[in-house]
């Protein structure tokens, strides 16, 4: 049975010193530190941009819906836009849901 379990044996030598608890303190602050770096930092500063780009919509800007529909706006409310995708076609969406402001001519171009 020696082959599935393996065997425990006393080991000679006093106990032995396991690393120093402000080891352990410092390798988890190191790794808030990392993760803040790498996952939160990116995430807060994307979510600011998204706000200002958001807040800085005005009628006639061209833009994709985070659905990928290309459109234009006609209206701009406080929670809602209008964006007109074809002619007499037109979709009232959420501000939030505005995921990037295309450069003017870009319907034309991708008609």
């Amino acid at each position: 049975m020696d082959f599935l379990i393996s065997s425990a044996y006393a080991q000679a030598g006093g106990p032995q010193a396991g690393p120093s608890p402000m080891a352990n303190i410092l390798l988890l602050v190191g790794m808030f530190v990392l993760f803040y770096f790498i996952l939160i930092r990116p995430q807060q500063k994307r979510l600011k941009e998204h706000k200002n780009l958001v807040a800085s919509l005005k009628k006639g800007d061209e833009v994709v819906t985070n659905g990928g529909v290309l459109g234009k706006l006609i209206e701009v409310g406080e929670n809602f836009v209008v964006v007109q995708i074809a002619d007499n076609v037109e979709i009232k969406v959420q501000r939030q849901a505005i995921a990037t402001v295309m450069p003017k001519g870009t319907m034309k171009s991708a008609a």
